[in-house]
Parts: structure tokens; sequence; C-alpha cells
């Protein structure tokens, strides 16, 4: 069961002009459920004029602050960034999902590592949270943050990130990368991009020493980035990215299943497990989602973006095969162990088992 707990508004706080911070508080009985780690997203749900909403954001806390926050930058268009911008007041109640995602490290207080991490507007939110912890929880470790805005108006977390870097002095670096504003050093003036990165890694950042990098941002930054790191002798398993939103069409969306295929040939034997209930049913193998035909079978499967983007709907493949159409969330090695992404997978097999609680 997408078990969605209610978590009251205690503070709605302006960050820029278009992004608000809003603290929340679970119920006694429920704040175990929402015990997260550094880097991880809440998924929350909410009825616009009769339509469920489900968005995702992350968590700008640091796991030693004892609060549970979370960013919204405004959205052009975006029904739930726009109504949390404009409308959402303390004492209002939302309902989530417990943390999810995996864009963290375990850490050891004992280790010394060197993080970098590439931020760009609001993918500023989960960076922030693993400053904190990690800061806090290694003590002998370094980080060094390159953060991308147009200007500097448009920098959420602002003062925060020049507290943090006077508490750890030594340990903590920032670099600004402004758009549309010009600096006194060019190199801080533009988009972050691989030339950039290039540059950065040539008089600024020694990339060898890194042990981790996080890169979280808009996808074509991302991906600008995450090159650059690798032609700098990063390996993929060193290089983390969180992505909420992609801007590759991806495939063509898949016409829809009429009856004749639904009853026909073309179908598969899908058991779904989830919360230890098993269930069977017959499903297209074109023109519905495993995650689709879960919900259409009347299983409460969790699911937030629909975009192969967040991992909410993750699920673990334990007989037959699927196609998985669009990944922007999983690592390689949980998708060589059989985890998929059910909003983007279509069986190809005729029986197929997955389970959402592996």
């Amino acid at each position: 069961m997408a078990r969605f707990y209610p978590l009251e508004v205690a503070e709605v706080q302006r960050e820029t002009r278009d992004a608000v911070v809003v603290t929340l508080a679970p119920r006694e009985a429920d704040r175990a459920h929402f015990d997260f780690i550094q880097g991880q997203y809440l998924t929350f749900r909410r009825d616009f004029e009769g339509t469920e909403l489900r968005r995702s954001y992350s968590i700008c806390a640091g796991r030693d602050e004892g609060v549970l926050r979370v960013g919204i930058k405004r959205i052009e268009g975006g029904a739930f960034s726009n109504w949390a911008n404009e409308e959402l007041r303390p004492g209002d109640v939302l309902e989530a999902m417990p943390p999810m995602g995996s864009f963290h490290t375990e850490l050891d207080p004992q280790a010394a590592r060197q993080y970098l991490a590439f931020a760009g507007g609001s993918g500023i939110t989960p960076v922030l949270s693993l400053i904190k912890t990690i800061l806090a929880r290694e003590p002998k470790s370094r980080f060094t943050l390159v953060y991308g805005n147009r200007t500097v108006a448009s920098i959420m977390f602002r003062e925060e990130i020049e507290d943090l870097k006077n508490r750890y002095i030594g340990r903590f670096a920032v670099l600004h990368v402004l758009e549309s504003e010009a600096q006194e050093i060019d190199l801080f003036t533009g988009r972050i991009d691989e030339e950039k990165c290039a540059l950065l890694f040539r008089s600024w950042i020694d990339v060898g020493a890194v042990d981790t990098a996080f890169i979280c941002g808009p996808e074509p930054m991302m991906l600008a980035i995450a090159k650059s790191l690798r032609a700098h002798g990063l390996r993929d398993e060193q290089i983390k990215f969180e992505l909420f939103a992609s801007s590759q069409p991806g495939r063509a969306r898949r016409k829809a299943a009429g009856p004749a295929q639904a009853d026909g040939a073309n179908t598969c034997e899908a058991t779904i497990t989830l919360d230890g209930t098993t269930r069977s049913f017959r499903m297209p193998k074109d023109g519905q989602s495993v995650l689709q035909a879960a919900l259409a079978n009347d299983l409460d499967a969790p699911f937030a973006c629909t975009a192969g983007v967040c991992s909410t709907c993750r699920a673990m493949v334990l007989e037959g095969e699927v196609e998985m159409v669009a990944n922007h969330a999983l690592e390689d090695y949980e998708v060589e162990r059989g985890y998929v992404l059910t909003c983007q997978c279509y069986p190809l097999s005729d029986r197929l088992k997955v389970s959402y609680d592996q």
C-alpha cells in the first residue's frame, strides 16, 4: 500500500521570490516513518479540482537538525508548486509518503573524504541536506560546492550556505556561477557546461582527490558535468545523480490497448506483490505499463512522477522480462539486481512476477 501520512505545516518561509521552504511536523505516532537519510525526498499528494496530483520535493534539512523541511520552487504552470508558494499556510496539513531516494552515500565518522557537488537552481535542496549532514558526521571530510544560478537574487539558501562556510572554515568551499550577472572572475560567469568544468578542474578543483561527486539540476547541465567528471578520471560509481524532471522527449507515447488486444494473445499473466499481498491478472503487453496495470487492478502501488525520474515506483522483477523505456533514477547495480521503474515497464514475456516488497 502506498501509505500517506498527515504532516502539519509548522512554518512557511519565503526563500526567494519564487521559492518557499516548508517546515513539516509528523504526528508523534508517525515520527519514525519520517526519519530520513540526507539527500532523500518526500512525495506529496493533493486533490486539484477532482484530480489527484503527486509531486516530490527534496528534504533540505540535515539529519541532526531535528526538523523535517523541504524546498518548493515555483514552476511555470505547476499546479502544486504555485499553490504551495501562494496559498500554503502554517496549520495546513499535507499528505506525504515516507522519505525515499538514494541520492546519498554511507557515512563513516572516521573517514577523511573529499566530496564535490554541482547544483543548479533548486537542485541545491537535496545537496544542502548532504552538506549539513556530511560536515557534521564526518569531521575529517571536506566538501566543495559549485552552485549555478541566474542571478544573486535567485540563489536559494544563500545566507545558510554562507553560515555553513563560516562554521566549517577550511572544510567547506563554495563557488557561485551566475548565468546573467558578471563577476570579478570571468570563469564564474555563464552556464555550467563541459568547457567550464574543464576550466574549474584545471585551476580550482582537484578532481583526482574527489571520492564522491553529487549532481542535481537541469538535465543538460547534469549530463555535461558527468561527462567532464568521467573525462577527468571519475568512475560511474563515484557520481551520484538526482533528477526530478527530464527534458528528454523519450519514446513516443504507446498506443492504448483496445479491448481486443487485452483479450487476445498479446497479453501477459502478471503477478504483483505489494505489502505482503499477491494478486494475479492479465494485462496487455503494449499500451499499459506495469504500474498502470497494478493501479487498474486495485493495487495501491506507489508512484509520483510517472516519468522514470523519482524511483518512487521501484520494484523487483522476480520472473519474466520487461522493457524499461526510460530510467533516470536507478543505478546500474540496481538494474542488474532486477529492479525496475514500473511506470516505465512493459511486459515482453507471457508471464511476469513483480514485487514492490523487495
